[in-house]
């Protein structure tokens, strides 16, 4: 298999949801007007905290400055594991549970930081851009690795890393943060971009405005409801997560959906904000998933993490996990 090094020098920030007013000019014109923008690798993503936003460096230009903003130190580079040939984002979806022992344990196992973004395409791996040399270093045996330089894919060279490599020894890895699981009933979708406008006011109302889901005093934890929606524009490319309700707002098919119309329930990871140098969270949860053979869409985000399973398989998956907890917590 192909690992594609994307060239997209990216941003990962959070801002503050009584902050999302200064942002949202700058936010309408990443999502809904590209053209306006050299900004080709654009995330966004609402949970109860916050909204996470993962940016490339023109894109990143649309967004003031504001102290509700807060933006991770690090720049980060996005890897993308192809199946063959073929463009990364027309590729099959192949989930992150079939890249966790091949991708995800590797690189928590050379104590490398990852930030997941899977969307209705593709899986994105984003690892810091400083970490690159031993990070090709380290799936150099397992992949083909490839750097996408304006627009072409060319082979990635050596960045150096080749002496003193020691392969480490395999360790367990217990779940160690606490694991939640919102009620929700979630779809992993898509849309043409062409109908992008004629959907544009009401994803607006969705993504700045609505309160989410409609019940009495909101979502609530005593309802076990979330509010979680991510919109991302990769390359042309729209994904689309957001929960059953949501779903039912949109006119009759405009969303792409699977032949079985799948809907997917979410386990939440971290009981605190997760912070960015902590290594192998990732892993914790999809290495399990994988040995199960249960596919899972995973969303990181500024504070928290999402692994997205089927609803049918929410019960399996909760034992799985729990069985692996450190028995510390």
């Amino acid at each position: 298999m192909e690992l594609h090094i994307l060239e997209h020098s990216l941003k990962v920030a959070s801002i503050a949801k009584e902050g999302i007013q200064i942002c949202t000019h700058g936010l309408i014109k990443l999502a809904f007007l590209p053209s306006k923008t050299r900004c080709k690798f654009f995330s966004l993503t609402e949970t109860p905290e916050d909204y996470t936003i993962i940016v490339d460096e023109e894109g990143f230009k649309e967004l003031p400055e504001s102290e509700h903003l807060s933006v991770a130190e690090a720049t980060w580079l996005a890897l993308n594991v192809v199946s063959g040939g073929g463009s990364s984002s027309s590729s099959q979806p192949i989930g992150v549970t079939k890249i966790a022992k091949s991708v995800i344990a590797p690189l928590a196992d050379h104590n490398i930081s990852v930030f997941m973004l899977s969307t209705y395409q593709t899986d994105f791996i984003l690892v810091r851009e400083r970490d690159l040399p031993m990070v090709m270093h380290t799936l150099s045996s397992e992949f083909t690795l490839l750097r996408v330089v304006n627009g072409e894919t060319v082979a990635a060279n050596s960045l150096g890393v080749t002496n003193g490599f020691v392969k480490p020894k395999m360790v367990q890895r217990p779940i160690i943060h606490p694991l939640s699981s919102p009620s929700n009933m979630f779809c992993v979708t898509s849309l043409d971009p062409d109908t992008l406008p004629s959907v544009a006011t009401l994803l607006m109302d969705v993504m700045f405005y609505s309160s989410g889901v409609k019940e009495p005093g909101g979502a609530s934890e005593d309802s076990g409801l979330i509010r979680f929606f991510s919109f991302s524009l990769i390359e042309g490319y729209i994904s689309l997560v957001m929960d059953e309700q949501t779903t039912r707002r949109f006119p009759n098919n405009v969303l792409f959906t699977s032949a079985s119309g799948e809907l997917w329930k979410m386990v939440r990871i971290g009981g605190q904000p997760l912070g960015f140098d902590e290594c192998g969270i990732v892993a914790q949860i999809s290495e399990p998933l994988a040995t199960a053979d249960i596919p899972a869409y995973y969303i990181s985000t500024f504070k928290f993490d999402h692994a997205l399973v089927p609803e049918e398989n929410i019960q399996s998956v909760i034992g799985a996990l729990r069985t692996n907890e450190s028995t510390g917590q």
